[in-house]
């Protein structure tokens, strides 16, 4: 059975949780590779709604093992309400169900005020982080300075650690106008809740070599999009990690070639949260009905969603980017009765048409979309479960992306119910 990696294709939001949550049903085990509890996802089991942040979707079904990967960094306050949150749902978290790669980079809360403080002396110049400390975490991790979840088990490690973040952040700190932090208050923070979560520590890749050699079925869960990757995407309006499916091996510790099959979530139109170039958005009475019916609210944030057209452009280049190799189209049905759809098959810059999002933010800013016009249709395609329910024209609108993406859908959701989803092609069978 294959190994199935699942990224968003597009700027995050693309309706990750429902397709993960499909697919982790099939899973054995389901894996975090990147990214931090700035990105959230919504789960709908039985009709109880969990939101996720840190933890792996794997963990609200029973019999499925769920791993936190080297990749992802780690708020150890906020894992820990997450798992208290979800237990008043009635979900128990154990060191059984839950494995933490003991290498993992912590958040701790001057991450946080660093975020923060940063984005308030940028001032009209956001990035639009959501201030949760990930970049600055991230930043520690390649500066070689990190409190790594292992360090808790020795004090004079932890104590190490923190003096050589201190000496960094404190001097940025009070460059920024801002207290500085205390040293012995992190380390007392950090020794105080080092029994909690070090029982979760455990060698990931081990782990995961053990799982792939029985023949268990693991799911790669991303976090965010192709667009928000540090390399490949918006820059600087993008996350501080790599979203991209290669980040499933890094990110977790087992080879590329436990990589079978990569599946790109793909909303049917174009969505963003907070700064950063989006070439197709829509300040229109379109753009507000997408938002409405779409229901374009950040899981984690709250913060409204920008909404446009559907991008083939930035779509085919991060499926090439992520090598996807097939796609979950979500969220069709916001699209019904709209009259004329338009999708963008071109950029515009400076009098030349591209076929690429280029990598200068200066070209990216002056970008212009090329539209081609598809019918739309008026009939409903909420909750079809095969494509002799779909109207013709709404066929013919998938098609179309195939063809201009270069990529086939090998699901189809239809609205938010798990059920209403079309199966072309399922993804653990490679």
């Amino acid at each position: 059975m294959a190994n199935v990696v699942v990224v968003g294709s597009q700027w995050g939001d693309e309706g990750k949780g429902k397709i993960v949550d499909w697919l982790s049903e099939r899973a054995d085990v389901v894996v975090r590779f990147q990214g931090g509890h700035n990105a959230g996802h919504t789960l709908v089991i039985d009709g109880v709604v969990y939101k996720l942040s840190l933890l792996p979707s794997g963990i609200v079904r029973q019999g499925k093992h769920s791993v936190i990967g080297n990749g992802v960094v780690v708020d150890p306050w906020a894992l820990l309400e997450e798992i208290e949150r979800i237990r008043e749902q009635g979900v128990v978290v154990t060191p059984e169900t839950l494995k933490i790669a003991e290498n993992v980079t912590l958040i701790l809360p001057l991450h946080a005020a660093v975020d923060r403080a940063r984005e308030l002396a940028r001032g009209d110049a956001k990035i639009g982080t959501t201030g949760r400390g990930i970049g600055p975490a991230y930043e520690d991790k390649v500066g070689r300075r990190a409190v790594r979840l292992c360090d808790l088990a020795d004090e004079t490690t932890v104590r190490e650690r923190v003096d050589a973040l201190l000496l960094h952040h404190n001097a940025l700190l009070r460059g920024l106008g801002q207290p500085e932090a205390s040293g012995e208050g992190l380390v007392t923070a950090l020794l105080e809740i080092a029994p909690r979560i070090l029982p979760f520590a455990e060698r990931v890749w081990n782990v995961l070599d053990q799982a792939d050699r029985r023949g268990q079925r693991i799911l790669f869960e991303g976090a965010q999009g192709a667009m928000l990757d540090v390399d490949h995407g918006t820059y600087p309006f993008v996350t501080s990690s790599n979203t991209v499916a290669g980040q499933a091996a890094a990110g977790s510790g087992i080879g590329p070639k436990a990589m079978d099959y990569v599946l790109g979530i793909t909303k049917a139109y174009t969505t963003r949260v907070g700064a950063g170039p989006f070439p197709t958005e829509l300040d229109d009475e379109i753009g507000q009905r997408l938002g409405e019916r779409g229901h374009e609210f950040g899981t984690v944030t709250g913060r409204r969603r920008r909404c446009g057209w559907f991008d083939a452009v930035m779509v085919r280049q991060a499926a090439k980017t992520g090598g996807i190799d097939g796609i979950a189209l979500t969220k069709l049905d916001v699209l019904d009765g709209i009259e004329t759809l338009k999708v963008c098959t071109g950029y515009r810059v400076d009098g030349k048409v591209l076929d690429h999002l280029p990598a200068l933010s200066a070209s990216q800013s002056k970008v212009e979309p090329v539209y081609e016009d598809l019918e739309g249709w008026s009939d409903s395609t909420q909750g079809a479960r095969s494509w002799a329910e779909l109207p013709a024209t709404a066929v013919k609108y998938i098609r179309r992306l195939e063809e201009l993406i270069e990529v086939p859908v090998a699901l189809l959701s239809t609205s938010p119910e798990r059920e209403d989803t079309i199966l072309v092609r399922d993804p653990f069978e490679g």
